[in-house]
């Protein structure tokens, strides 16, 4: 069976909490093999931690665009002090999850809007000052997150992901030139993501990992509608374990084994997150 890097899931999350230890195993026995698990604010860098080292996966520390309205600028300060403290963990292995959010409607105006751009570029300069890639949160906002990579950073030389990617070709095409490989998960699954499917299908193979963002974004067969929760019918759970199966789907959009995409996305993210290479079996 193909083995798979699942790089973006949240196992600190409160959805996982009850039977964390069988999610994680369950994941293993369908040959997901390591799982980047990125923070989300100061309060949880030590959870994605202790985790990453109990079940033998990576972890990402940083401040979530969502989270910002409660963070405060110490905490920018707590994050330059955490990185060093754990730069010689080797599973530390990228700064995030970072980026802007201009889906969510109180994100998308003053003062929020320049709020959360200025701990996006802080966190930007972090990661040049401690050598780490990057975990981008890309949500309506892809042009202005290139325009300040470009900015810090004339020169270039970024690396990392960037996650749930969602838009355009020519987005796509930029932040691969930057340096960046581009997450694919559960929402590939969906007939009506047309845009996603084809992106999918034709980027250049060398530029995509697969995720699962776990336990968000579900893939179709866990996803249930407004009405239908309304009803009375659960929301599935999405868990690392659920990637092969959404793999699959890009493997069929690209008419290639899953076993060469998986080949592929593993090389890729050990490229893209370069820690990664001394805890991933090849």
């Amino acid at each position: 069976m193909p083995s798979w890097i699942d790089t973006h899931c949240h196992l600190d999350a409160q959805e996982l909490s009850q039977d964390i230890a069988a999610v994680r195993a369950r994941a293993s026995r369908r040959e997901v093999v390591h799982c980047v698990l990125p923070a989300v604010s100061v309060g949880n860098f030590e959870a994605v931690r202790l985790l990453a080292h109990k079940f033998g996966d990576s972890y990402a520390l940083g401040i979530h665009p969502v989270c910002i309205a409660q963070a405060q600028e110490a905490d920018l300060q707590a994050l330059d002090a955490e990185l060093a403290l754990r730069l010689a963990d080797p599973r530390l292995v990228a700064v995030g999850e970072i980026g802007l959010d201009y889906f969510v409607p109180a994100l998308k105006v003053s003062p929020l809007r320049e709020r959360q751009e200025f701990f996006y570029r802080e966190q930007l300069k972090l990661a040049r000052k401690h050598g780490l890639p990057v975990i981008l949160h890309v949500r309506r906002s892809a042009d202005k997150l290139l325009k300040h990579l470009r900015e810090i950073a004339p020169g270039g030389g970024w690396s990392g992901i960037a996650h749930a990617f969602n838009g355009s070709a020519q987005q796509a095409t930029e932040f691969i030139k930057l340096g960046f490989k581009l997450g694919f998960g559960g929402a590939v699954t969906f007939e009506t993501a047309l845009q996603l499917r084809r992106l999918a299908a034709d980027l250049p193979l060398s530029s995509l990992v697969m995720e699962t963002d776990s336990p968000d974004i579900p893939p179709h067969w866990l996803y249930t509608t407004a009405a239908q929760r309304a009803a009375g019918q659960a929301q599935g759970r999405n868990e690392p374990g659920e990637l092969p199966r959404i793999a699959q789907y890009v493997a069929d959009l690209r008419s290639m084994s899953l076993e060469d995409l998986a080949l592929a996305t593993t090389a890729n993210a050990l490229a893209a997150l370069p820690r990664l290479r001394s805890l991933v079996p090849c």
